[in-house]
Formats: structure tokens, sequence, C-alpha cells
């Protein structure tokens, strides 16, 4: 007697965006981030560990070097240096966001929560869509808690809360177009401790090579360009310039996106998400075809 196995049903392939309408995978994207957000909160030291960061930075860098670095138009004051820097810590702590995302795409990849996905009738870019939503809405949280502790250490906004709340909205924008570089790196890699590492490895150059700290004038020769023209720069001025945090006697460099900070912002965070929003949806069909 001869025994028949059965093939097992094919898996249906992932469903692409165009046939399943717009609406569909908008809603497929908030499906995935409240799955997300709903993780996020039965992990909280995940969250908490994200807060301490960015609050560690502000008290270190307000009272370790407030008073030692001359800024243009307000030279070594301690209080115009801590509004100065604000502009700097909150464009790092949103683009740190970015490891988050590396790491949190990399481990669904390897626990195979991805593949469950793709069994579903599903938007193709839903999944990645879904997590950096869900990654935005994160650093909203973070931003909240570490403007309150910038008030505490003394940080204003001057010029209204119009220009107050476009900054924090240029921020949360800042900060989306980053995560779609580390939804990129974290379906390169093989495991989210890579990813991590990935994530943060570049972050530390081109945040630090800006104005986020120091002056570019202060910067040699060869670097101020690399500095004035660097993307974060352009968010850093853009956000001092929304809170009023220039020192009166403050002189944007002559570099063009330090002079038009908003729209350069702006552009840089537009070519970002076409960018890799398309490399990483790319890199997840592959990942997962």
């Amino acid at each position: 007697m001869t025994i028949t196995q059965e093939n097992p049903a094919p898996v249906p392939p992932p469903t692409s965006d165009t046939s399943i309408g717009v609406a569909q995978a908008a809603r497929d994207s908030l499906v995935v981030a409240k799955r997300n957000l709903l993780r996020m909160m039965r992990i909280p030291e995940v969250v908490i560990f994200g807060l301490v960061q960015p609050i560690m930075f502000v008290v270190l860098f307000s009272y370790v070097f407030g008073g030692s670095i001359n800024i243009p138009g307000a030279g070594l004051d301690a209080s115009s240096y801590r509004e100065w820097l604000m502009g700097g810590i909150f464009a790092q702590t949103v683009t740190f966001a970015t490891a988050g995302a590396s790491a949190g795409i990399a481990e669904d990849m390897q626990k195979g929560i991805i593949d469950r996905f793709r069994a579903l009738p599903m938007a193709r870019g839903a999944v990645l869509t879904g997590r950096t939503f869900a990654d935005l809405v994160q650093t909203a949280l973070t931003l909240v808690v570490l403007a309150i502790v910038a008030f505490i250490v003394g940080w204003r906004f001057h010029d209204g809360v119009v220009k107050a709340f476009a900054g924090f909205v240029l921020l949360l924008l800042l900060g989306y177009s980053f995560t779609w570089i580390g939804a990129l790196i974290g379906l390169s890699v093989r495991s989210p401790e890579a990813a991590t590492s990935g994530g943060l490895i570049w972050l530390f150059p081109l945040t630090f090579i800006s104005v986020a700290f120091v002056p570019s004038e202060n910067m040699p020769g060869w670097l101020q360009p690399v500095a004035e023209w660097n993307p974060f720069s352009a968010a850093v001025v853009a956000v001092r310039d929304l809170f009023g945090n220039q020192p009166d006697g403050y002189v944007a460099p002559d570099a063009w996106p330090l002079q038009h900070p908003v729209l350069a912002t702006v552009i840089y965070c537009v070519v970002i998400i076409a960018i890799f929003r398309t490399l990483a949806v790319r890199k997840y069909k592959r990942a997962t075809g």
C-alpha cells in the first residue's frame, strides 16, 4: 500500500499596496503600529532607558560644558549655552530613535514574526510603516519628557507657542525620516545586537560633526563645510530659530542650509524618506519573498 503525503497549502504572497488599496494599507499600518505600541507598553524598561539617555545628555552638557564653550553673540555665558544647546539635544534624541527601529525590525525578522505577517492579506509596506509610526509615537513621548527636564534646567522658548509647536513638529519629521534608515539597517543585518550597533555607529559622527554642541567656527577649516552642510546641522539651527534660542548677536554661516534651515530640513527629510523607504520596502520584499 502506497501512502501519499499531501502537500501543505502554499503561503499566499503578500498583497501589494496598489492592489489592496490606499485605505486598507493605512489600516494595516495602524494595526501593526498598535501591535508595536502594545509591545512597548508591556516592556516598560525599553521606554524608560530611552528616556534616561537624553536626560543624562541635558544634565551633563548643561553643567559640564556650560560656560566653557564660546557661543557667537553670547560668549561664555552658561545660561545662553544651555538654551543654545537644547536644539542639539532635541535633534540628537529623535535621531537616536533610529537604533530602536533597527533593533526592533531585526528582532521581528529573527523570531519569524515577519513570516507570519507575510501569510496575511495585507499591504507589503504596512509592516515597516506601522513600525516607524510606533517609533514616532515613542519619540513624541520622549520629547515631552525631555522638554520638561529642559525647563527645569532653564531652557525656554521665546517666539510664541505657534513657532515652538512648529519646532517640535519639525523634530518629529526629522526623527521619522531617520527611522527609515533604521528600518533598512534592521533588514540588512542578522541579529538585533548587530542592528543596535549598526544603528548607532554612524549617528555619533553625524551628530557631533555638526553645530549641535559647538559652533562650526570653532572647528578646523576643512571640517567646517562638512558640519555646515550636514542635514543634522540644518535641523538643529531650524529648531533654535523656531524656539528663539539663538543669541542676539548670532550670524548664520554662509552655507545655504544654515541660511534657510527650516526649508533645508524639510527638503532633507523628504529626500531621506523617499530614498530609504523605497530601499527598505524593496529589501523587505526580497527578505520575505
